[in-house]
C-alpha cells in the first residue's frame, strides 16, 4: 500500500506554522507516485491511498482519475459530528466533546452515527453522479483516466497565470497497455525474510521454551529481525512469552529498520553495531541491547548509535543503548524501560507509561503530550522541555526522592550488564553526588495517580475497586 497524505486536513494538534506552511495538494504526490509506479511497472502490484481534507464525491472521483483505489476521510466526517475546528485536540479543553476527556465538556457531544452515515450516503451519490457523466459504471473503471480530467479553465484564470500543470497528466502519454490499478497479489517473499531460517533454529525455544542462543552477522537490508520469531513465539506461548532470554539473538554489524519490532517477552536481540530507525517498534516484553563494535574507537556516548522513533509504541520490555539516538525517542511508549546515552527532538511524546533514563544530551521539546510514565534525565535544561507543558503545570520537573534513586541505580547497572557502557560506569563509581544531577519528568495526573494507589496499597483497599477509581477520575478531571 502507497498512502499520498496532502498539506490539507490533519489533526488540529499540529503547530500554526505546520498547518500553513508544510507539504503539498495531494494531487501532485498522487499524480507523481501514479506515474512512477507505471514506470517502473509496479502499478499492478499496488494500492494507492489518498486523503489530505477530503470533503466532496467530486474530490474522490479527482482523485480517481488520478490512480488512486481508496480515499481517506476524517476532517468532515469530524465537522459532521460536531467539531468546530477549534484546534485544542491536545489541550483537553474542546469545547464540543469531540477531543477530551473531562466529562463536562463530553457531556457536550451532539454527534450521531446517522449523521456520519447519511454524509457518506451523500457523497457516494455525488460519486455517482460524475461518474455517470463520464461515462462510467463503477469507480473502479475510472482508476487512473488521467486524460479525463480538463485543466482549462483553472489555468486560463488570472490567478493561476502562467501556471504549467502538463507534469500532473504525464500518465496518459505512457504505456497503457499495463495495468492503472491494483490487480494481483503481493509476493512480500518471506521465506527470503532474515528471521525465515532462524525458524527451525529456535525451534526448540519456541516449541518447548528450551534456550537457545544464535549468532549471527546483519546488514541493513535486514528489516524487523525478530519479528517473525516473535510472531511462531506469541502463537504458540500467548501475550505472556516465556521466561527472559529463552531465544537469544547475539548479532554483529548494521540493522535495518524496526529492528525488534514487536518482540514478546522471552526473546533477547543483542547488537553489537548501530541500528537505523523503529527500534523496539511496539516492544512486547522482549529485550533489545545494542552498544559499539569492541573495536570502534569512538566514545559511544557521543556518537549515534541508532536512528529515530525508537521503543514507538511499546508496551512493555526493555531496551538499553549504548550511544546517542535520533528524534521522538519512545514516542507513545506505554510500558517498556529504556536507557539510552543521548537523544533528538520530540523525545516522550506522548509517552503514557514506563521508564526513560536519558544519561546525556536532549534535543528541544522534550515530553510534549507526556500523560504517563518518569523519565529520569541527566542534566536536563527546562529549555528543552514542551514548553506549554511546563507553563500549565501538565508536567513537573523535581529531584529524585529515595525510591527514584533505588530505581534509577538500578536501571543504570541493568544498562551497564547490557551494554559495557562507559558512562553508566562513571556515573555509578560516583552516584550519590551525580544524583543531583539527575532531574525526574512526571506529568502532573499521573503523579496524582501513583499517589492514590500507594495510599490504598498502605491501606489495604484493592487497587481495582471503585473507591480508588472514583479518586482518580475526581484529581484527573476523567
Amino acid at each position: 500500500v502507497v498512502l499520498i497524505s496532502g498539506h490539507d486536513g490533519g489533526t488540529g494538534a499540529s503547530p500554526l506554522n505546520s498547518l500553513k506552511h508544510a507539504g503539498t495538494p495531494w494531487e501532485l504526490g498522487l499524480a507523481e507516485a501514479q506515474q512512477t509506479l507505471l514506470l517502473n511497472g509496479l502499478r499492478d502490484r499496488i494500492v494507492v491511498q489518498v486523503d489530505g481534507s477530503m470533503k466532496t464525491g467530486r474530490d474522490v472521483v479527482i482523485a480517481a482519475l488520478l490512480g488512486a483505489e481508496e480515499y481517506g476521510f476524517a476532517t468532515a466526517p469530524l465537522v459532521v459530528e460536531g467539531c468546530i475546528l477549534m484546534r485544542v485536540c491536545h489541550l483537553d479543553t474542546c469545547p464540543v466533546g469531540v477531543a477530551t476527556q473531562n466529562p463536562e465538556l463530553r457531556a457536550r457531544f451532539q454527534g450521531q452515527a446517522d449523521h456520519v452515515v447519511n454524509f457518506f450516503e451523500f457523497l457516494a451519490q455525488e460519486v455517482r453522479e460524475h461518474l455517470a457523466e463520464l461515462g462510467f459504471r463503477s469507480l473502479e473503471e475510472a482508476i487512473g483516466h488521467v486524460e479525463l480530467l480538463d485543466v482549462n479553465r483553472a489555468v486560463k484564470h488570472f490567478k493561476a497565470d502562467g501556471l504549467d500543470l502538463t507534469p500532473i497528466f504525464a500518465a496518459k502519454d505512457m504505456d497503457l497497455t499495463q495495468n492503472l490499478k491494483n490487480t494481483t497479489v503481493q509476493d512480500h517473499e518471506l521465506e527470503e525474510h532474515f528471521d525465515f531460517p532462524l525458524l527451525e533454529v529456535a525451534e526448540p525455544a519456541l516449541k518447548h521454551a528450551q534456550s537457545v542462543v544464535i549468532d549471527r552477522v546483519i546488514n541493513n537490508t535486514h528489516q524487523a529481525i525478530g519479528t517473525m520469531l516473535g510472531n511462531e513465539l506469541t502463537k504458540r506461548w500467548g501475550e505472556q512469552g516465556l521466561n527472559p532470554g529463552t531465544l537469544t539473538l547475539n548479532l554483529v554489524g548494521s540493522a535495518g529498520q524496526s529492528l525488534g519490532a514487536f518482540v514478546p517477552r522471552g526473546i533477547t536481540i543483542n547488537v553489537e553495531g548501530d541500528c537505523n530507525d523503529y527500534v523496539g517498534k511496539g516492544l512486547s516484553g522482549g529485550t533489545i541491547t545494542v552498544r559499539p563494535e569492541t573495536s570502534a574507537g569512538f566514545v559511544a556516548a557521543e556518537n549515534v548509535i541508532a536512528g529515530n522513533v525508537i521503543g514507538y509504541g511499546a508496551t512493555s520490555g526493555q531496551i538499553f543503548l549504548n550511544g546517542v539516538v535520533g528524534e521522538r525517542f519512545l514516542v507513545r511508549n506505554s510500558g517498556a524501560e529504556a536507557v539510552v546515552e543521548g537523544v533528538g527532538d520530540h523525545a516522550l511524546e506522548y509517552m503514557t507509561g514506563g521508564r526513560a533514563v536519558i544519561l546525556g544530551r536532549t534535543g528541544i521539546n522534550l515530553g510534549a503530550g507526556m500523560s504517563g510514565g518518569i523519565a529520569y534525565v541527566y542534566k536536563l535544561s527546562e529549555a528543552r522541555v514542551n514548553r506549554e507543558a511546563l507553563q500549565s503545570g501538565e508536567l513537573t520537573l523535581a529531584a529524585l526522592d529515595s525510591t527514584d534513586a533505588a530505581e534509577l541505580r538500578g536501571l543504570i547497572e541493568a544498562h551497564v550488564l547490557a551494554t559495557d557502557s562507559t558512562r553508566a560506569k562513571a556515573l555509578l563509581q560516583n552516584f550519590d553526588a551525580e544524583l543531583v544531577n539527575f532531574v525526574k519528568v512526571m506529568p502532573r495526573d499521573y503523579a496524582k495517580v501513583l499517589e492514590i494507589q500507594r495510599n490504598a496499597t498502605e491501606l489495604g483497599i484493592e487497587l481495582d475497586g471503585e473507591e480508588v477509581w472514583t479518586q482518580i477520575l475526581e484529581v484527573t478531571g476523567g
